[in-house]
């Protein structure tokens, strides 16, 4: 394969349940960080935060909204809801001298924690605003799955390795 320099996103798309569009202004991904927990002592020189394997932090997104839509009050229902973010990237292909798109798809299922509905200035969009927690996450570039997530399914698998098969096994999945 050509080596590629990712430049940027040309486009998004956002849709709840593989169908509905959703009208976003734009979006604010999850960060990802381990649960850690502090070791110390003999045989440490000093303390090292320890990642728990596969298992992470509270992981929120924001969809931030122009006006206040009716797709984004369905989305303050007490539900987990199923919504995906397809994307065009560009990238520069250095042997070629030309550029070109790869796609890229994050698919999560989260469960709403707020609504800001924003203000009203005549004239002016609402900037209204819906927080998830994120329950789920698979990151898609191109055809290779990068990321996938499971939290209540006990999955990690990143870059094709799953960190928590074998805790899966261990715990009687």
């Amino acid at each position: 394969m050509a080596k590629q320099v990712s430049e940027k996103l040309v486009g998004y798309r956002v849709y709840k349940d593989g169908k509905d569009f959703l009208g976003t202004a734009d979006v604010t991904l999850p960060s990802l960080e381990y649960l850690t927990e502090t070791v110390k002592g003999a045989g440490i020189a000093g303390e090292v935060d320890s990642p728990t394997i596969g298992l992470f932090g509270s992981m929120t997104i924001t969809l931030n909204w122009r006006t206040i839509e009716e797709s984004a009050i369905r989305l303050a229902a007490p539900q987990a809801h199923a919504v995906d973010f397809w994307g065009s990237q560009q990238v520069f292909v250095q042997s070629t001298g030309a550029y070109d798109t790869v796609a890229v798809k994050l698919s999560v299922r989260a469960v709403p924690k707020k609504f800001d509905l924003g203000k009203f200035e005549q004239g002016a969009a609402t900037d209204s605003s819906s927080e998830f927690e994120v329950i789920y996450l698979k990151l898609t570039h191109g055809e290779k799955v990068l990321l996938e997530l499971d939290k209540y399914n006990y999955i990690c698998v990143i870059d094709g390795v799953d960190y928590l098969a074998k805790v899966r096994a261990q715990l009687g999945y």
